[in-house]
């Protein structure tokens, strides 16, 4: 199924204090029969929510609901968030750690995929529980919480001098305040054969007032260069106060990228991918990965087979300039790099 990126939505009111990102977090909707009264979903979809949210509950902000076609059940927005009875179909080759994280432990909290570079886990929490997500089934609760719970994944880190980068991953990072993200970029900062801190999190798009001052002067006077990775799958996910969160970023000097998933029924059609492409370089924002979906199970229904990939990215590339062009790519556990699939 195609998607048009230029479908008219109808604005959910935004609550009166979203300017802070507690309370706007706090008003997120949580539950099923919220969800499909709020929009003027028809009542098919409201027990098959209910079932599918039991076993990966319903999360999803109001700034993104407000991008939401209001009695639109194929809205690709909502596809994105929606429990649906499609989650609790069983596929063949579906597992729970597509990636095989599981072997990729250093440390408590801690995986390393690739030279150079490695990966904490630095909250198990999220604004919005995307419904594609390959660590739905992440056991989080194994993980550190407290900064001394850490003290293991920083003391591997220091004593591995080949390691130039640590990725803050989740869940997602931004869910942790300000002060506890200070208290472990701190910790990072000091061990001096760092050199980058990368930070992935879907906030700036599902939560934008998330994207504060206070946040971008703690990564401006980290000594550690900071990048910035979001991920938006479609073009009107790039509107009105998510735009302005990443121009803030960008104008502040911070790199940003976009990683995005092909998903069916969300974004896999070439004007789709075009528009959220240009959306986001003439944000500033650089396209940086089109992932093939990682097949954890209760997502099978979002697959794309990647001949379908390939071919759209080569239109792309008929329609783009070439830095517009994002790398469409597989991760394959033990590889040493991410797998170009086209």
């Amino acid at each position: 199924m195609s998607t048009s990126p230029n479908v008219p939505t109808t604005e959910l009111p935004l609550p009166s204090d979203a300017g802070d990102w507690h309370r706007s977090l706090a008003d997120a909707v949580r539950d099923p029969d919220q969800l499909v009264n709020l929009l003027a979903l028809p009542e098919k979809y409201r027990d098959p929510a209910r079932a599918a949210a039991e076993l990966f509950p319903l999360l999803v902000t109001r700034s993104f609901l407000a991008r939401i076609e209001r009695g639109n059940p194929r809205d690709p927005l909502l596809l994105q968030v929606l429990p649906l009875a499609d989650e609790m179909a069983k596929s063949p080759g579906d597992v729970n750690d597509a990636l095989a994280e599981a072997e990729s432990h250093l440390a408590p909290g801690l995986l390393q995929k690739y030279a150079g570079r490695a990966l904490m886990i630095a909250t198990g929490a999220c604004a919005v529980h995307c419904r594609y997500c390959f660590r739905r089934h992440y056991p989080y609760g194994e993980e550190p919480r407290r900064l001394e719970e850490w003290e293991p994944a920083f003391e591997a880190i220091a004593s591995d001098a080949s390691l130039r980068e640590i990725l803050l991953s989740g869940g997602d990072p931004l869910m942790l305040t300000d002060q506890r993200l200070a208290r472990l970029i701190a910790r990072l900062d000091g061990i001096s054969h760092l050199r980058r801190l990368r930070i992935h999190s879907r906030l700036p798009i599902v939560l934008p007032d998330r994207i504060t001052l206070e946040f971008i002067h703690l990564l401006k006077e980290c000594r550690l260069t900071p990048i910035m990775v979001v991920h938006a799958n479609h073009p009107r996910e790039i509107a009105a106060d998510c735009a302005e969160a990443l121009r803030t970023l960008v104008d502040s000097g911070i790199t940003v990228l976009n990683q995005a998933v092909l998903l069916r029924g969300v974004n896999d059609s070439v004007e789709v991918l075009a528009g959220l492409c240009e959306r986001l370089v003439n944000l500033g924002v650089i396209p940086y990965y089109l992932h093939q979906l990682d097949r954890v199970a209760g997502t099978a229904h979002f697959e794309v087979p990647e001949v379908e990939g390939a071919v759209l990215i080569e239109e792309l590339r008929c329609r783009l300039p070439g830095y517009a062009v994002p790398q469409y790519v597989r991760e394959v556990p033990s590889a040493a790099y991410k797998t170009p699939l086209a």
